[in-house]
């Protein structure tokens, strides 16, 4: 089916500056808290929220066979199980209703009033009901710093690294849009030169820039997807701050992995793009030695050219990026991490989300944490105001931004934002 949406030539009747993240080539989806406290299913041009479940009530989505309340629901979920076919008629109707030659809204002031928000009289949630979690690992260069630090530089990737996109299964209940505050987490750390383990609040919290895909109803039980054929199952994806406790997780992850250093939370940007919107930027993905089981090879090209960005914002100050790095440096690409995490049938659902694991790039300025910028706090980072960071500090704020420019079209995920808070503290009872 054609991606009428793609067309590079096509202006929006909706102001769009230049260097916006949304075009109308974009198209994403969200939902979100609307002026009425009504929770909708929307996407965004420029700075303009529009509401999709308003503008099918209207007859905009005539001929689409669409549900009535496909868009009257508080998550993407149902309309993300319609299918790659229902999603490209929905966004390809969505790019022709807000063409700058298409009358039939633009000149419609009352049906305009009901369907465009400005975007500081609306309040993003999460986007889907997130079944499922999986976190890869999947970034060469941050799998040899790590192993570099912590275990023989000249033996940096453990033997299967090479062979398996490697990951574990996370926690989807702490998993929360930009915006929302964290605390700092709680648990047994072994400081340096003990023998026993203290409790207490996390010394070491991290950042981890990733980015994570959303994927519709999948297969079968016992159903393995061909890599050939994942991105049929990939709806879109979004900006991913897997926060890490680095002190907790040295002491808890042999022998079964992360736990309570990663499950305290996790922040996403609100809007999904999707795979579609991105498609012109695809470009190849790192070569691949040795070359990978017949399951894990694909053809043409399966990675994607978004620049990522990270700032660091402590309180009183202003933002300071200290961060550059690309999601096209993953070594292991989506279709192969959902081949792999199918091959033994383990069934996927609508609105489940699979993290690609720290983006980390080959020099020291694209590294994807804390724990790499300031190699474990040996180079702590200066900040504007004075101060040094070797890890995140209560009140701080990290802000990650991700788009495309292939200097025609820019497409971008907006941010994800996140304050870090001091640990929880509960209320006393009166």
């Amino acid at each position: 089916m054609p991606q009428y949406a793609n067309d590079p030539s096509r202006k929006s009747w909706i102001d769009t500056p230049a260097d916006s993240d949304f075009p109308i080539q974009n198209i994403p989806f969200g939902v979100f808290l609307t002026r009425d406290d009504v929770i909708t299913i929307g996407t965004r041009i420029g700075d303009k929220a529009i509401d999709l479940g308003a503008l099918h009530q209207l007859g905009y989505f005539e001929g689409i066979p669409l549900t009535d309340d496909i868009f009257l629901q508080d998550t993407l979920n149902d309309f993300i199980s319609d299918g790659k076919k229902t999603w490209r008629l929905v966004r390809n109707r969505i790019a022709e209703i807000f063409d700058a030659d298409n009358a039939k809204l633009r000149d419609h002031e009352e049906h305009r009033s009901i369907v465009l928000f400005d975007l500081d009289e609306i309040e993003m949630q999460l986007p889907v009901q997130i079944g499922d979690y999986t976190d890869f690992y999947s970034s060469k260069e941050h799998a040899t710093n790590v192993g570099s630090m912590f275990r023989d530089p000249n033996n940096a990737l453990l033997p299967n690294w090479l062979h398996i996109p490697v990951g574990y299964h996370g926690r989807s209940s702490t998993i929360i849009p930009s915006g929302i505050p964290i605390h700092r987490p709680v648990g047994q750390t072994l400081p340096a030169g003990q023998d026993e383990p203290v409790f207490g609040p996390s010394k070491l919290v991290d950042f981890e820039l990733e980015m994570a895909f959303i994927t519709t109803d999948a297969n079968q039980l016992g159903e393995p997807i061909p890599v050939d054929e994942a991105e049929d199952y990939i709806f879109g994806l979004v900006l991913f701050n897997d926060w890490s406790a680095r002190d907790i997780q040295k002491w808890e992850y042999v022998p079964l992995g992360p736990f309570l250093a990663k499950n305290f939370a996790s922040s996403i940007s609100p809007w999904i793009v999707t795979l579609d919107a991105l498609e012109p930027y695809r470009t190849k993905s790192p070569e691949q030695d040795p070359e990978p089981l017949p399951y894990l090879r694909y053809t043409g090209k399966k990675s994607f050219d978004i620049k990522l960005e990270v700032d660091l914002k402590a309180p009183e100050s202003e933002p300071q990026t200290i961060a550059k790095s690309n999601f096209k440096y993953m070594y292991w690409n989506m279709s192969q991490q959902l081949a792999h995490h199918t091959v033994n049938g383990c069934k996927v659902n609508s609105g489940d989300m699979m993290g690609s694991g720290t983006i980390s790039g080959p020099t020291p300025d694209s590294y994807g944490s804390m724990l790499e910028l300031t190699w474990r706090g040996e180079k702590p980072i200066k900040l504007n105001d004075g101060t040094e960071r070797k890890f995140i500090n209560d009140g701080d704020t990290v802000i990650m931004r991700g788009y495309c420019d292939n200097g025609k079209q820019r497409i971008g995920f907006g941010e994800v934002r996140t304050t870090l808070m001091p640990p929880f503290s509960p209320k006393k009872r009166k």
